[in-house]
């Protein structure tokens, strides 16, 4: 296994810091570690330069920002010109790294959603009326402003059209070229405690843990990840993490899933526990 990591900008022969210990501890456990230039991917402009540090050949595995879908398709085809495969494709990427991609599958376990394709007020409407009325959270195809909660996120009645389309408009504001897709709608679920964020290897959890946002709230000892196991694994994807939270009447539910390669680890998981993660399948 090839591990891929976002270079240094001020040290082109490094590991970006925030990567650094996954790097350092992929080497220690005999793993071949390559430095990518995610400035230059995430532009677009010159994506043969910014995988020019890659060689050899065999399936890689990115840990790093985030990319949007397109760009990340891009690394994989500057990639597979090298010889480098990137385990997860570009059409997969897209199925976990967008809500859209994986919602139909996931739709009985995460709070029920709707969504647009661009900004347009008209089409926010639909969306609007097509989750009936109460409250929502919104984001976009592949984030939130929660930091930004009643200004940019929280809708506390669909059926108010204009305090509903200022919040959107302000999200869009907010998110400015960085909106991915459209508007998301998801209904408002009441959830108790800290997120839950699970790891995913071939449609099998391999490691449960905190979440970033809260690394020190470990998961409660009854938590079962096999609850959404069989869904998890008939998406086909092969490399997710799966965020759950508990809701007040106690149900376990999926708030996101992402791509594992640019979900972020908690620092309360060791970045060994991380590479041994990334070796699943893979070797």
């Amino acid at each position: 296994m090839l591990l891929l990591v976002p270079v240094d900008p001020l040290r082109p022969r490094h590991p970006d810091a925030h990567f650094a210990p996954e790097a350092h501890a992929a080497r220690d456990a005999g793993v071949e570690v390559a430095v990518v230039d995610h400035d230059a991917l995430a532009r677009g402009d010159d994506v043969p330069r910014a995988v020019s540090r890659v060689t050899g050949e065999g399936v890689a595995v990115y840990r790093g920002w985030m990319l949007r879908s397109e760009r990340y398709a891009a690394f994989a085809d500057a990639l597979a010109r090298r010889g480098v495969a990137l385990r997860t494709t570009g059409e997969q990427y897209r199925r976990a790294h967008e809500l859209p991609g994986w919602y139909p599958g996931l739709a009985e376990l995460t709070p029920r959603s709707a969504w647009t394709v661009g900004t347009r007020r008209a089409d926010f409407d639909r969306a609007r009326h097509a989750l009936g009325g109460g409250a929502a959270v919104l984001r976009d195809f592949t984030k939130s402003m929660k930091h930004h909660w009643h200004e940019a996120a929280f809708i506390p009645d669909l059926d108010d059209g204009e305090a509903a389309w200022r919040v959107a408009s302000r999200f869009v504001e907010l998110r400015g070229d960085d909106l991915v897709g459209g508007l998301v709608l998801r209904r408002f679920e009441r959830f108790t405690g800290a997120e839950v964020r699970s790891w995913w290897v071939d449609g099998v959890c391999v490691l449960v843990g905190a979440h970033p946002d809260s690394p020190h709230d470990t998961p409660p000892e009854a938590f079962d990840a096999g609850l959404v196991s069989g869904s998890v694994a008939a998406l086909g994807l092969p490399f997710v993490t799966v965020d759950l939270a508990l809701r007040a009447d106690g149900g376990w539910r999926i708030v996101e899933l992402g791509d594992g390669q640019v979900s972020d680890r908690p620092s309360t998981i060791e970045p060994a526990v991380m590479v041994d993660v990334l070796r699943h399948g893979v070797g």
